[in-house]
């Protein structure tokens, strides 16, 4: 249930921030008029990312045992990778997200309502997007139960009530900061997600490996415990993981990390020489 609140809170405050970004920009301009296009856009891009998540329950529910694992397998290596992209561009752009999306509203206006409509839209949808792909590949190594949704929808809900306190500036927040712990937390959950789709693969029969265990604790973290449960929904660690699926988690979790906590290095301004 973590890493589903994770993730809707991470990706829904992006969002948030998308469109608070927007709506103050036309209230300051006095351009008031404009608001249902941009909530129209916003509708749009929700509508879009709930038909995604469908898209892909239905799809995985229809394919075969080995095409489900291979499926799921495809689809969890994508979420790894959209997550690891999306991480360090909000690391490298969140300072100038705000002037860049003004800038985008300014030239929208000038083509019309559709533009604007538009610009909402793709805004937004590609946050919802990642967040239907994302939750999907997270539940997959989670128990069927209604967790995993309550956890997204209570970080989506969270990451609204945030975005409206800082558009209402009642609400102050460091976003460097929270982005930077967010970050690392989502890298967990994405090794994790890496791991059960190493894990996919083999039970496919892509992969070899899959009896052969890199280390058996289920004495000390039982799969139907309680605290096993929790492991395996947040970051999907199980008692009896094969060599491969390890070796897959270590592969991406310390160079991921290495690089997210590496401090960025600042632009040289020092003048060139005559």
């Amino acid at each position: 249930m973590f890493a589903s609140y994770l993730i809707g809170l991470r990706e829904g405050l992006e969002a948030a921030l998308v469109v608070s970004v927007l709506i103050a920009f036309l209230v300051k301009s006095d351009r008031k008029d404009k608001l249902p296009q941009v909530w129209s856009g916003v509708g749009a891009a929700v509508v879009l990312s709930v038909a995604f998540g469908a898209l892909l329950t239905f799809t995985a529910a229809r394919l075969s045992y080995t095409g489900q694992e291979l499926f799921e397998a495809i689809t969890s290596l994508l979420a790894v990778v959209f997550v690891t992209w999306m991480i360090f561009w909000m690391r490298r752009a969140a300072r100038a997200l705000s002037k860049e999306l003004r800038g985008k509203l300014s030239e929208a206006l000038e083509l019309g309502s559709v533009a604007v409509v538009v610009m909402a839209f793709l805004a937004v949808a590609r946050e919802g997007l990642e967040t239907a792909l994302l939750f999907f590949a997270s539940v997959q190594g989670a128990t069927a139960s209604a967790e995993p949704l309550i956890g997204i929808c209570l970080g989506l809900l969270t990451a609204v009530l945030i975005g409206w306190g800082i558009y209402r500036s009642a609400l102050t927040i460091n976003l460097t900061k929270f982005f930077a712990w967010t970050g690392g937390l989502l890298i967990l959950v994405a090794a994790g997600i890496l791991k059960y789709a190493v894990h996919d693969f083999q039970e496919a029969g892509v992969l070899p490996g899959l009896n052969t265990q890199a280390f058996d604790i289920s004495a000390v973290l039982p799969a139907d415990s309680p605290h096993g449960a929790v492991l395996a929904g947040m970051l999907n660690i199980t008692p009896q993981p094969s060599v491969l699926e390890v070796v897959a988690w270590a592969a991406y979790l310390v160079p991921t990390l290495f690089l997210f906590l590496r401090p960025q290095q600042a632009k040289s301004t020092a003048p060139s020489a005559a």
